[in-house]
């Protein structure tokens, strides 16, 4: 029997790390009655592909273990959520996404402004990288998508944004200039609910900090619930 304990503890010692791994998640969709007479407009005429996100990244009500105030943003980038704060140790969590590591951006901020179906002003270091034109009229396939939440700190623009995309295919991946993309429908949802001068908080690379590790969910190894 005695030699039944050391293998006992090892099998409890493993279901407990599985159990620090879950997160039980209230998938929900970003609500249709936000959506503006333009917003219904810009979005039936987009030519890009309504590609789905995959359900690691779907709009979701969380737990949520960390101790910024309800209002505010949390952004990690190692697992590519967005966590729109609520009251009672909860949060929205949106998949995102962000920019390679070379190119993000780190800190904390505040919204500092609020714009709908924006234009695109690129940097000068987009426009010689990308060969993107110097401006593009904010509109159904514009990069910048439906809505735009400007960072600001120091009382100066941050030059980076949490704003929708033309390519939902990429939530859940490292490829941006640097902002936080987010689908057309959900950054409809946060821009509705953030105030201005709500802070912004930006993980360091490598100091993710979610519970829920999307990877596994896509390798099949997740215990997270989505429940429609």
């Amino acid at each position: 029997m005695s030699s039944l304990v050391p293998k006992f503890a090892a099998v409890l010692a493993a279901a407990v790390m599985l159990a620090g791994c879950m997160q039980t998640a209230t998938y929900q969709a970003a609500p249709e009655a936000n959506l503006k007479p333009r917003d219904k407009e810009y979005l039936s005429k987009v030519s890009y592909a309504k590609t789905p996100v995959a359900p690691p990244f779907r709009r979701a009500i969380v737990d949520y273990h960390r101790h910024e105030a309800p209002g505010s943003i949390m952004v990690d980038s190692d697992n590519h959520y967005l966590y729109y704060v609520l009251d009672g140790g909860k949060a929205i969590r949106y998949g995102i996404t962000v920019g390679e590591e070379a190119m993000a951006w780190s800190g904390i901020a505040k919204v500092g402004a609020k714009n709908e179906w924006p234009d695109w002003h690129p940097t000068k270091g987009e426009i010689e990288r990308l060969g993107v034109p110097t401006f593009v009229k904010g509109g159904p396939d514009n990069p910048m998508g439906s809505r735009a939440i400007y960072l600001y700190s120091g009382g100066k623009d941050t030059l980076f944004r949490i704003h929708g995309t033309n390519q939902p295919e990429y939530i859940g991946a490292s490829i941006s200039s640097g902002c936080i993309r987010m689908t057309n429908e959900d950054v409809i949802d946060l821009y509705d609910k953030v105030k201005m001068g709500a802070i912004v908080v930006v993980l360091e690379p490598k100091q993710g900090d979610s519970p829920f590790k999307p990877k596994m969910a896509l390798r099949g190894g997740a215990a997270t619930t989505f429940i429609q």
